[in-house]
């Protein structure tokens, strides 16, 4: 059963950074693709960015240049390094697989506000 932590979240003024991790059990990370998705207030749940097996990256253009995806597969573990932060950048962060698995972390909220 896929089982996700987000961690990392926190307030950080405009501009400043944050770095998420996504921990994730089982057997299965290092052959799939995972992804950091995002929720803001009264929207849906948007993908922002992607890392496949191969450590290929792709990114929405909202955040292209400014989120850095990564991932560890010794220790299971995506990170997203997120620079220049800005408040439409809030929101709760989750990571899961692409596609998506059932299960979802809690997710990490972000609050980009001065």
């Amino acid at each position: 059963q896929v089982h996700l932590v987000e961690s990392g979240g926190g307030l950080v003024q405009p501009g400043g950074s944050l770095r998420l991790s996504c921990a994730a059990s089982g057997s299965i990370f290092s052959t799939n693709a995972m992804g950091w998705y995002r929720q803001a207030p009264g929207k849906q749940r948007e993908l922002v960015a992607t890392i496949a097996s191969n450590y290929g990256t792709n990114y929405a253009g909202s955040v292209r240049g400014r989120f850095t995806i990564s991932r560890d597969n010794a220790k299971n573990t995506a990170y997203l390094q997120m620079n220049s932060l800005k408040p439409e950048d809030t929101a709760v962060y989750y990571c899961n697989y692409i596609p998506p698995r059932e299960n979802w972390g809690q997710g990490t909220q972000v609050t980009v506000s001065s």
